[in-house]
């Protein structure tokens, strides 16, 4: 116990001892501290020279800030005077700078900008000042450094209303500039968007959607399967009997043929009247057979089903078209067809437009030449009312019956054809109203008379270069028929449902026939909902590959 005491009381004598060496180093180095401060402040260097620029950071500030303190504190304020003259230039060098950078329109502020910061230069630089403050070894001069105070501020407060109304100005421009480099992003956006939405339309108009394709390929199948049931019959005599009432459809599309029919029929008040002149191409001959030997129409209406290549007058001695599709096919597909993709849609849409079946048209009197009129209907029509009417108009001697489109400036002949040309510029009137192909009712007669198709082979072969009109039937038609065409009331047929959401329900009640033209046909994915009931009501829903093709109904 006695050697644990012992060893207890020499630890803590040992503790204490270490305490109190601690303290007395601490207490010396403070000692040393507080004297090397004093050192520093009562040291002085008179030979050192006051520099033109002061020293404003580092040792070199805390240096003259002792210095001032010590030998006159007017140097403390000569010395803050001229920071603030500093920092006001190196801040207007900055907006000149900027200035130049941005490219801005200020070029008269620009030269403000720099004048100012030159003036304080200049200002520190001047003999007066310089000998009275800046380079004297004595005590500074205090009206002198009063006049320089004075100088300086009102220089500084130039300097701030410059800059702040250079600061608004810069935001206005920088806005301004990021404003236009937006609009000029956005619009190389749209011009691409544009590009690719003229392909995207055109290839969802014109492509053969699957259910169609599917369609012609099990009508095929049936004919193959079943060749007794589908063998070709005699003429029937209403096809050739000038008493009824004639239609032609051009098309490749069976089920939309076969709404435009079914539309006719089931409006009509005598259906047995009816006669219509279906013409496809070759490929889909078989299956626009197969549909009307399994589907016939009702109520005693005739259909009657050609293909183009049946009309062997049709041949590239006879018809320009032919020729010049023949000559310029190479050219279509090879001159700068990989431009730009809108140049592709117009040469994609030009080929579509020259197909033989769109141009069978302009030969109606030669294919029907027992009849004396005749009612053409596109595809993409559907037909509300009995349209035995139209066989009754009086058409004063025109070949051509139809509904005009123009209203304000729009569909107008300008819009069509290539008025800086000189042969267009002479003989039409760019203002003159354009009318619809679609329904239209052909005097054949008076189409004989006029020569018409003579007209339309003289135009298309001036056309050959395509200077007159760039593609599509209208324009021929337009000028076909320029000074032979009777305007028929507008209840007669009604356009614009493939691409206009804005046609009013009333409007559509009222007409004898509507018009899906556009893009947005009724048979596609893309069709306006609001119109499509118009359209599916008169398919035949009920037909087995109709229900088998998946059409969405």
């Amino acid at each position: 116990m006695a050697v644990r005491g012992n060893r207890g009381g020499s630890s803590a004598g040992t503790t204490f001892r270490n305490f109190f060496s601690y303290r007395i180093f601490v207490s010396a180095m403070f000692t040393l501290l507080f004297i090397a401060t004093l050192s520093v402040i009562f040291t002085t260097n008179p030979s050192t020279p006051h520099d033109s620029v002061i020293p404003t950071t580092g040792n070199a500030y805390v240096h003259r800030s002792f210095l001032a303190l010590k030998s006159d504190p007017l140097k403390t304020r000569l010395d803050l005077i001229h920071r603030q003259a500093n920092d006001h230039m190196v801040l207007l060098n900055a907006y000149a700078a900027y200035a130049r950078k941005q490219k801005l329109e200020i070029s008269q502020q620009l030269k403000l900008f720099e004048d100012l910061g030159k003036n304080f230069t200049d200002l520190q630089l001047k003999p007066i000042y310089q000998s009275s403050l800046f380079e004297t070894d004595g005590a500074l001069d205090e009206d002198m450094l009063r006049q320089f105070e004075k100088e300086v501020k009102d220089k500084i407060k130039l300097a701030r209303l410059m800059i702040a109304e250079a600061k608004e100005s810069y935001d206005n421009q920088i806005k301004i500039q990021k404003l236009k480099d937006t609009i000029f992003a956005v619009h190389e956006l749209l011009l691409k968007a544009k590009k690719n939405g003229i392909v995207a339309s055109f290839i969802a108009a014109k492509s053969i959607p699957k259910s169609l394709h599917c369609l012609a390929m099990r009508l095929v199948e049936e004919r193959i399967a079943h060749p007794e049931k589908y063998k070709e019959v005699a003429p029937k005599p209403e096809f050739e009997d000038p008493t009824l009432y004639h239609y032609a459809i051009f098309s490749n599309n069976v089920i939309a043929v076969s709404v435009v029919v079914n539309s006719v029929v089931k409006n009509a008040e005598e259906p047995w009247k009816h006669v219509f002149h279906v013409i496809t191409d070759k490929m889909y001959l078989s299956a626009m057979k197969v549909w009307f030997r399994m589907r016939p129409v009702g109520k005693g209406a005739h259909v009657e089903v050609k293909s183009v290549e049946d009309y062997t007058f049709l041949n590239s001695s006879y018809v320009p078209l032919l020729k010049q599709l023949e000559a310029n096919k190479r050219r279509i597909y090879t001159e700068n067809h990989a431009e730009n993709a809108s140049k592709d849609a117009g040469i994609m849409k030009y080929e579509n437009s020259l197909s033989m079946l769109n141009h069978l048209r302009f030969y109606l009197p030669e294919m029907y030449p027992k009849l004396h009129r005749i009612l053409f209907l596109d595809d993409d029509i559907v037909v509300q009312k009995d349209l035995t009417g139209l066989w009754n108009i009086d058409m004063d001697g025109k070949v051509n019956g139809a509904v005009e489109t123009c209203f304000g400036s729009f569909h107008r002949y300008a819009h069509y054809l290539n008025f800086s040309h000189p042969l267009i510029r002479e003989r039409f009137n760019p203002k003159a109203c354009a009318w619809a192909y679609g329904m239209n009712i052909f005097d054949l007669d008076a189409w004989r008379r006029e020569k018409s198709t003579e007209q339309y082979h003289y135009w298309q072969n001036l056309n050959e270069d395509q200077t007159l009109w760039k593609q599509g039937t209208l324009p021929a038609g337009l000028i076909t028929f320029h000074t032979t065409t009777k305007s028929l009331d507008r209840s007669w047929h009604v356009l614009g449902l493939g691409y206009n959401p804005s046609i009013s329900m009333d409007e559509i009640n009222r007409a004898a026939v509507i018009h899906f033209n556009g893009n947005m046909k009724p048979w596609l994915d893309i069709a306006m909902n609001q119109y499509k009931h118009l359209w599916t009501k008169y398919v035949d829903s009920d037909m087995e590959f109709v229900q088998m093709c998946n059409f969405g109904l």
